[in-house]
């Protein structure tokens, strides 16, 4: 059994990519996930051929049987978990009244009910690396969308919305046990998810994934009576609304 373990959804680029490359620095074995193998499977070598001890599970975690199969197979090889990050979704937007259902299915799935699933599939994983060090951590990725509605995106700021406060709810229920949750809300991050903003902003404009990583990494280290509930990234003098 490592000495740390953690698994990683949304990890075959962007914060996701850049978490598990953070994490895999600490010393922490990996479970990975992505929706498309085919993009997860890059990613994974790359991490590999950095010394990094891998478990690979590809498949949408909107569908509750791949969330299982995450966990389980994280289980098997690593026999522990110390910080799970949250992070898959998806960025999708429509006028209110041209919203279709199926849009509204995905968003629900991909970017909300998965986490309630892995919070309950991991929990006994994460009580008993809390029971031992008294910091195990969540991470959520939630989006600046989280904390103020926006226009055409309103059921992808909704979704976000609720991961904000279903953290918030799992930090009541759950901090006793020393099981820590934080909400991360960026603006914009120079991701592949943001390549829809090319000519309406400039990279140099948005947040980085290594800021994401430079405020991501010291919770691993908190003490037992320290937690943070969320973190906000904004841009630098620039509002979202410029952009839309």
């Amino acid at each position: 059994m490592p000495d740390r373990a953690a698994i990683v959804t949304g990890a075959s680029t962007g914060i996701g990519n850049a978490l598990a490359e953070m994490l895999g620095s600490e010393g922490y074995a990996l479970t990975v996930n992505s929706r498309r193998a085919e993009k997860l499977e890059p990613a994974v070598e790359a991490l590999r051929a950095k010394g990094y001890e891998v478990e690979a599970v590809a498949g949408s975690v909107a569908d509750e049987e791949v969330v299982k199969e995450v966990v389980a197979r994280h289980r098997e090889r690593f026999g522990r978990l110390d910080v799970l990050v949250n992070n898959a979704g998806v960025g999708a937007g429509q006028a209110i009244g041209e919203l279709s259902t199926k849009m509204l299915d995905l968003q629900l799935g991909a970017n909300f009910r998965h986490i309630p699933l892995f919070y309950r599939e991991t929990l006994d994983l994460l009580e008993a690396a809390a029971a031992e060090h008294k910091n195990a951590l969540v991470i959520n990725t939630s989006s600046i969308s989280g904390k103020r509605g926006e226009a055409w995106l309103s059921v992808y700021s909704a979704t976000k919305h609720a991961v904000v406060g279903f953290t918030e709810a799992m930090n009541k229920e759950l901090g006793e046990r020393y099981i820590k949750s934080t909400a991360l809300c960026p603006a914009f991050v120079d991701t592949p998810m943001t390549d829809f903003l090319a000519g309406q902003v400039s990279t140099d404009q948005m947040v980085q994934t290594s800021d994401i990583v430079a405020l991501v990494r010291p919770l691993l280290n908190l003490s037992p009576g320290c937690t943070v509930p969320e973190l906000i990234f904004e841009q630098t003098g620039f509002k979202i609304g410029q952009a839309m």
